[in-house]
């Protein structure tokens, strides 16, 4: 008889981090937080333990979705994995997929990510071996917080023009903007033009408006500054929130930039369609936005098809497992961080894993874990020590 899943346990928990603070609007949310001295912001994510019959645990801590939204699909998903063969990824993952198909698959990704540890802890290697993964070390790149309004932090481009001279000094293979949420299409154009002359032409430099130009001809108006100081990649550019393929194909008709597409376009076929259609040049993965680690691959292995290269959104133990496995792919993304502003990431690490700044080697890349499973210690003290809510289905194992 095959060991069976016999309990999943979901932990929602709570971290504070200093030097942020929320915005005037008061509202959280991905990239909504400012640089303030003194102050202190409490953050949510949660973790998933996924324990088989003989006692074997595969585990996940969630970086960028560790969400209300998020963890109530996890909930809705979590029933259906009690019971089943945990070596039949492939079988689950078109299950889960099927069962969320409503709603925007967030939940789905760290469960999927739980099995691939499991399986690799079972087996007594790493995830990144066991997916084939060949790289050591990921170049990095600066994923910047987002301008703001209130004095501190990337509060000018005189700022971000000196803060990418600083992640350059510091060793980092490239930088990426973030802007101002308010759309300025003058300010942005400016303000990446400045970053560019700071930093000089020898550095790889990127710039993602996240959807906030609120026009198409915004978003060409800043493409021409992207293609005038050479930029490697211009991402979701405009308030279609990243979907509308025909605006995007003739934002390609126009500019030299590859556009980087699809970090919220959710699924395989969706991207397959976005990039087919002639809607962008490089397409986003991630294996918490798009169903773990089976689902990131086979975005990657599409766009390998194409001799197109994929992108990895954010950060984490898992994302670094899948690069290193992706000979399609260029930069790591150590997402977010700014002049004395920490990257919000849960502090349940163990020593040899960081996401923070000072984790960047002198070669401008971090390390792949290679430790059972996706290489990393969790802290499950802090985490169960600070839950706010506890999910169990199933039984002991």
């Amino acid at each position: 008889m095959p060991n069976r899943i016999a309990r999943v346990e979901l932990i929602r928990f709570a971290f504070e981090t200093e030097g942020l603070g929320l915005p005037s609007h008061g509202a959280a949310g991905v990239g909504n937080v400012v640089a303030r001295k003194g102050s202190t912001i409490s953050s949510q994510r949660w973790a998933v333990r996924i324990e088989t019959e003989d006692g074997a645990r595969g585990e996940y801590v969630t970086h960028w979705i560790g969400t209300p939204a998020s963890f109530a699909q996890a909930a809705m998903l979590a029933p259906h994995l009690v019971g089943r063969n945990p070596d039949t990824r492939e079988a689950i993952w078109q299950d889960l997929r099927r069962e969320v198909r409503a709603y925007d698959h967030m939940g789905h990704g760290p469960l999927d990510i739980a099995l691939w540890d499991l399986q690799a802890k079972r087996l007594g290697t790493s995830v990144s071996a066991l997916i084939g993964g060949y790289r050591t070390r990921l170049p990095t790149y600066a994923s910047t917080y987002h301008g703001q309004d209130e004095k501190g932090g990337l509060d000018t481009p005189k700022a971000f023009a000196d803060y990418a001279v600083a992640c350059k000094e510091q060793g980092f293979s490239a930088f990426k903007i973030h802007g101002w949420h308010g759309g300025d299409a003058k300010l942005e154009a400016k303000n990446l033009l400045g970053v560019r002359e700071a930093v000089g032409d020898d550095f790889p430099l990127m710039i993602d408006p996240a959807s906030q130009l609120r026009t198409w001809l915004d978003a060409l108006y800043v493409g021409h500054a992207c293609d005038e100081a050479d930029y490697l990649w211009y991402e979701d550019p405009y308030r279609d929130t990243g979907g509308a393929v025909e605006g995007h194909k003739r934002l390609r008709e126009r500019l030299k930039t590859p556009l980087l597409v699809c970090e919220h376009v959710r699924g395989l076929e969706a991207k397959a369609a976005f990039l087919m259609a002639g809607g962008g040049d490089i397409i986003h993965a991630d294996p918490e936005y798009d169903m773990g680690i089976t689902g990131a691959l086979k975005i990657a292995n599409f766009c390998m098809a194409l001799g197109l290269d994929v992108q990895y959104h954010a950060c984490g133990p898992a994302h670094r497992a899948v690069m290193a496995a992706t000979p399609n792919t260029r930069f790591y993304e150590m997402a977010l961080v700014g002049p004395d502003m920490p990257n919000v990431v849960p502090p349940v690490y163990g020593p040899d894993y960081s996401d923070q700044p000072d984790a960047i080697g002198e070669d401008g890349c971090v390390p792949v874990p290679d430790g059972p499973g996706l290489g990393v210690v969790y802290d499950w003290d802090f985490i169960t020590a600070n839950a706010t809510d506890t999910l169990t289905f199933g039984g002991p194992g």
